[in-house]
């Protein structure tokens, strides 16, 4: 279908087809926003020139320590340049990037190290022990450590190990980067949290990832040279991929080592952010910020939040104070973000309060990189369309995983019938905008009926008194589960486990309605998420 009757002489060449890859837009960036600001923290700013200029000396340096093409090259490391160096530096001389989580515990770093098989590890000082700690214990070949000192933020060079400045030096600033043969090369491997075992090792390609970035840019409206806030974590889906799209803009990254409401304030004062992604917990820290910790400003700044849909209450909040949240959705298998909540001035233009608040809450469509997402099944049937079937998101597109590393049965598992399987619970609306009802795992079944703690928890967020709330199932003898809720109160604020309840029942059905209430601080993960395995082991 598609070719003519006779296409004699028009096949692929060198002139008319180029791999795709992200590697692409910083070497264009160094041309033509050289003296253009690139990465910024604190004393290091640096132009796209520069930038490139140390990318290079990386590649080159990581080459002469016996890194090949495939080889894996890991991180320990924050968001600070070195690790935004490392996403460029590392696949530019073929090589595959493997950011690693810093708050794991050792044993599943070395678990990492040897599953993805490390050839070298960029560590930061602060992580420096753990990182030596899992070398020691691979019994196999040992990755070579390189240490990533950060004095600005405290932590000098221990003197045990080659830094990365001095292996910069060994580099070529004029190596020439090993660019992808062919767009399905490996780019970057990246580990799932592994609540429930082994994590599981996710490679992205070159074609995903460049395609992500162009996605990325249409969705999120961004004009050229604009200053983007780096609270992501890098080594989470490689901060769905912005470092990578920040140069096909010509862009201004701005490092966030430590993600805190004083800090994201600075930074927009300061540097002038117009864009940053994030958790819901990070749109939390921002509302509920002391007056001394805040900072004015002049402009709107663009906020991608995903994870655990936000509160109603906490993004009706956020807008008042300068932001404009669009909600996106996905996972480590799809590269960070494959939805959007597209907003449509002339359909909601007028809405306020809960409502406005509830239509930016949905997951959205797809992202223009993907095909369209649906909601299917157990069959792999579309589910109606009518808000209120529930089904499993299914994912279809090209930022979508090459699949899991030396588990072919899980890859397997993952694309039965042709899509991913999120995992995620969600309706569709007549308008085809998903809307997550939960995780499959975090589904409530109360008496044969389904509870959506997503729903429960939007409820209780909206009590002037709650800062954080997460609702697991608590084993019951008469209806088998009921909603428990774990609440973390606001600073200096206070209210009973009645009071909560009482609040729940005037707005949620009976059986809804949280059955006890446990004030504590939520255990969270590196990007924010509330770990909710966490705290189903009170009731084991």
């Amino acid at each position: 279908m598609g070719w003519m009757a006779d296409e004699t002489g028009l096949e692929k060449n060198a002139a008319n087809y180029v791999a795709l890859s992200p590697l692409s837009h910083l070497q264009r960036a160094a041309v033509v926003f050289n003296d253009y600001p690139a990465v910024v923290y604190g004393t290091h700013r640096k132009t796209y020139a520069e930038y490139y200029d140390r990318c290079s000396a990386l590649a080159s340096a990581l080459t002469k320590l016996g890194v090949s093409s495939g080889d894996v090259v890991a991180t320990l490391i924050p968001n600070v340049p070195a690790q935004a160096e490392a996403h460029f530096g590392v696949p530019a001389c073929g090589a595959v990037l493997n950011t690693i989580n810093t708050r794991l515990d050792t044993d599943t770093v070395a678990y990492i190290f040897e599953h993805g098989g490390a050839k070298v590890v960029l560590a930061d000082t602060q992580f420096l022990e753990v990182t030596e700690a899992a070398v020691a214990q691979i019994t196999g070949e040992k990755p070579i450590i390189i240490e990533v000192p950060d004095e600005q933020a405290g932590f000098a060079a221990t003197g045990r190990h080659q830094t990365y400045e001095e292996l910069l030096t060994t580099g070529d600033t004029n190596f020439e980067w090993v660019l992808p043969q062919d767009e399905w090369e490996s780019l970057a491997l990246n580990y799932t949290s592994g609540t429930t075992g082994r994590p599981k090792g996710v490679v992205y390609h070159h074609r995903g990832a460049y395609l992500m970035t162009m996605g990325t840019v249409v969705s999120w409206r961004m004009t050229l040279n604009p200053t983007f806030l780096t609270i992501v974590p890098l080594f989470h889906c490689n901060g769905w991929n912005h470092t990578w799209m920040m140069p096909l803009v010509g862009g201004k990254l701005v490092c966030c080592r430590d993600i805190s409401a004083k800090a994201i304030y600075d930074a927009i004062a300061d540097e002038g952010v117009q864009y940053f992604g994030g958790a819901p917990i990070v749109l939390n820290l921002l509302v509920n910020a002391k007056a001394e910790e805040r900072r004015d400003f002049d402009h709107v700044v663009e906020v991608f939040t995903a994870g655990a849909p936000p509160a109603p209450a906490t993004l009706g909040k956020i807008e008042q104070l300068g932001f404009n949240v669009t909600h996106v959705y996905g996972l480590t298998e799809t590269y960070g973000h494959v939805t959007e909540c597209v907003w449509h001035d002339h359909k909601w233009g007028t809405l306020t309060g809960d409502d406005r608040a509830a239509a930016k809450a949905r997951q959205g469509v797809a992202f223009p990189m993907m095909e369209p997402i649906a909601v299917m099944d157990a069959e792999m049937n579309q589910v109606p369309m009518d808000g209120q079937t529930q089904g499993e998101i299914m994912i279809r597109g090209n930022s979508v995983m090459k699949g899991y590393l030396k588990n072919p049965k899980a890859t397997e598992e993952a694309f039965a019938g042709g899509y991913f399987h999120s995992g995620d619970i969600a309706v569709q609306h007549p308008d085809t905008y998903i809307q997550i009802a939960d995780r499959s795992k975090d589904i409530i079944i109360s008496g044969g009926e389904n509870i959506s703690s997503v729903e429960v928890e939007g409820c209780l967020m909206a009590h002037p008194a709650v800062s954080l709330c997460a609702v697991v199932a608590k084993p019951d003898e008469k209806w088998g589960e009921v909603p428990c809720a774990f609440v973390e109160l606001l600073p200096d604020a206070d209210a009973t486990e009645a009071e909560l309840i009482a609040f729940a029942r005037e707005r949620l059905a009976g059986f809804k309605t949280p059955k006890s209430i446990v004030f504590q601080e939520l255990p969270k993960t590196s990007t924010g998420k509330i770990q909710k395995f966490e705290l189903r082991k009170t009731f084991k």
